[in-house]
């Protein structure tokens, strides 16, 4: 099996890659680099035009033209940012650094606390920092207990890697109580927010707080990367997509609800559909999109993966589990890469499919993939990361989705 190819670019040491003359970071300094841009229109559910295939991800929402030079793509990913959030999850909270305060306790817990007015929100993050003086790239393992996700912690643990875990309950739990969360004391206007939203902002949060205590951890936090499996594999995505300071992003397993088109899932049966999802995650209007309804989404997920770009992305798919919609998910990753594309940065993004193994089990042959994107995308090693392996979807029709 041809899992990797030669990229034949510079090595992300350099920070920048180059594209017809233009310099393009691997990762931003900022939470979104696109917060200044006025949001394009939204409109109401009556006045959406429908569109059966996948909307063109460089496409301007008001239809005037596309995306040619890649100083225009910080508009465009603001564009789909807002749709995303208006119509899927809800508007994600803008918190100033200056509510965020951290202190870290022995090595092992990073102790994270958001003041809004007159209360707090306390995370309290488990930490694993190597031996030595550092500073250490680091990567956010969403899920259950102190690991990287559901990656082989070795992976890490043998490049010096340090390990920090998100609490995500201490945020909001798995399937929220609406207005009763821990996050509700102190922003209580959210409720109706979707928890793909809420979560990836204690990541914003905790990642706030790795910048105040970094000299003190000894973590290089421009080399930041998060993973998660199965809802927390959307997790990742959803955080990966919503701050620009995450350099790396490996979503395992994501299934419907996080790489995968809904459009698509749409025809593959018994699979998370958008009326089968939990709506713990997402805003009950989403519900308004469902069954015949989805074509009048203004955009699709492969536009939630594409909000990764130019930074790196790594999709694990397992398409022995139906539920997780795989076929829709290959097609997202298919259409989500030509943004990388468009650009010459196409080795940033790639995407595995590979059955015979447990959910949430990472297989031997995913581990050098997975080795690859982390060596070169935290690390700066120049190593190929051309990774585009789903031969159990050959006989898909991307022409049916892909018209652009």
């Amino acid at each position: 099996m041809k899992l990797i190819r030669l990229a034949g670019i510079a090595s992300a040491a350099l920070m920048l890659s180059a594209c017809c003359g233009q310099q393009i970071p691997l990762v931003y300094d900022v939470e979104n680099s696109g917060a200044h841009y006025a949001k394009p229109a939204l409109p109401e559910m009556g006045e959406l035009k429908a569109c059966e295939s996948l909307p063109d991800p460089l496409e301007w929402s008001d239809g005037s033209g596309k995306v040619e030079k890649f100083k225009d793509w910080e508009r465009r990913r603001s564009e789909i940012l807002a749709e995303i959030q208006h119509y899927e999850t809800g508007v994600k909270p803008a918190t100033p650094k200056e509510c965020v305060s951290a202190r870290l306790q022995g090595d092992t817990l990073l102790q994270v606390c958001v003041r809004i007015g007159g209360d707090s929100l306390n995370i309290n993050a488990p930490v694993r920092i190597p031996e030595g003086e550092g500073p250490f790239p680091a990567i956010i393992g969403l899920g259950f207990g102190a690991r990287p996700g559901s990656l082989p912690p070795d992976i890490f643990s043998s490049r010096n890697i340090a390990v920090v875990s998100f609490p995500f309950w201490e945020v909001m739990n798995h399937t929220q109580t609406r207005g009763k969360e821990p996050v509700n004391r102190i922003l209580p206007e959210y409720e109706e927010n979707g928890a793909y939203t809420m979560w990836p902002w204690g990541v914003s949060r905790l990642i706030d707080a790795l910048e105040l205590v970094s000299d003190q951890m000894r973590i290089d936090t421009r080399h930041l990367a998060i993973t998660g499996c199965s809802f927390a594999g959307k997790m990742a995505l959803f955080a990966g997509a919503f701050d620009e300071r995450i350099a790396l992003t490996i979503a395992q397993e994501p299934g419907g609800g996080g790489a995968a088109a809904w459009r698509v899932s749409e025809t593959l049966g018994h699979v998370e559909t958008i009326e089968r999802t939990n709506y713990a995650w997402f805003k009950e209007s989403m519900k308004n999109f469902e069954l015949e309804n989805v074509k009048y989404l203004p955009m699709d997920h492969h536009e939630l993966c594409a909000l990764v770009a130019p930074r790196a992305l790594l999709v694990l798919g397992n398409p022995d589990y139906p539920w997780l919609a795989d076929e829709a998910g290959y097609v997202s990753c298919v259409a989500a890469r030509r943004v990388w594309e468009n650009f010459g940065i196409a080795d940033r993004m790639g995407y595995s499919f590979q059955a015979g193994h447990m959910h949430c089990m990472l297989p031997e042959e995913q581990k050098p993939q997975v080795e690859a994107f982390v060596d070169k995308f935290l690390l700066g090693k120049d190593v190929p990361t051309e990774v585009t392996y789903a031969p159990m979807f050959g006989e898909v029709d991307l022409e049916r989705w892909i018209k652009w």
